[in-house]
């Protein structure tokens, strides 16, 4: 991929909307596909209470719209500002008890599973039905649209064509616990190209010969596919 064409991709300004400032990207085919779009707010006239609390709105009792579902709450209901990431706000904004709870759990996505996927973590990628894996390099593009394995060959896989993942687990480690994730199936479909195709990603061991990074990335994708498919069923 050219620079150009890369820049391009990674481009974003600034907008301003109702709900607050927000840095989007500059063409909206490249945004984030973990991204929500800004819901419509419920209108005034349709809200004479509180949705919460249901008490009357009056010229003391203001009403406000949560950013996230787009409801009205009065403001001891909707009085938290929390960081939306998801649709690109710059800063923290209103949303209701709900839906802050519900951001503030993304947040550790944001703040620390994200990283890790882009960082990377070294794997046995199988294609298809071949006996044979390479080992590469596994990561999520900077723009969070691409997942590209880095070996002796190159490949990048348009996160939106993913279809599905499947976390593959090994036994339980002695004395009890949860079973560890050890690698991960993907069916994903080409460009241009009706049949699926399948990628088995199996954890590898890293300079230090521990796993330990391949693992936290796959508990990591995990909850990225959990985003992603929320993201689709808006």
């Amino acid at each position: 991929m050219s620079s150009e064409v890369a820049a391009r991709r990674d481009a974003k300004k600034l907008v301003r909307s109702p709900s607050g400032l927000r840095m989007v990207p500059e063409h909206r085919a490249f945004g984030s596909p973990f991204g929500l779009e800004e819901p419509q707010w419920v209108p005034d006239k349709e809200c004479p209470r509180c949705m919460q609390c249901d008490t009357k709105f009056d010229f003391i009792t203001r009403k406000h719209h949560c950013r996230r579902c787009g409801r009205c709450f009065c403001d001891r209901c909707c009085s938290q500002k929390v960081a939306l990431p998801r649709m690109c706000f710059v800063d923290p904004v209103r949303q209701c008890a709900e839906c802050a709870l519900v951001s503030q759990r993304e947040a550790e996505f944001y703040d620390k599973q994200l990283k890790v996927l882009i960082s990377g973590a070294p794997f046995l990628v199988t294609f298809g039905k071949s006996e044979t894996s390479e080992a590469m390099v596994c990561r999520l593009s900077n723009n969070q649209r691409f997942l590209v394995l880095d070996g002796d060959s190159h490949y990048e896989i348009e996160i939106t064509h993913i279809s599905t993942m499947q976390i593959l687990t090994e036994g339980l480690p002695p004395g009890g616990g949860s079973a560890r994730a050890s690698g991960m199936l993907l069916q994903y479909t080409m460009p241009g190209a009706e049949s699926v195709t399948q990628l088995k990603l199996t954890a590898g061991e890293d300079a230090n010969a521990s796993k330990r990074p391949a693992t936290t990335w796959l508990v990591a994708m995990h909850k990225a596919a959990k985003l992603l498919y929320e993201s689709r069923d808006q």
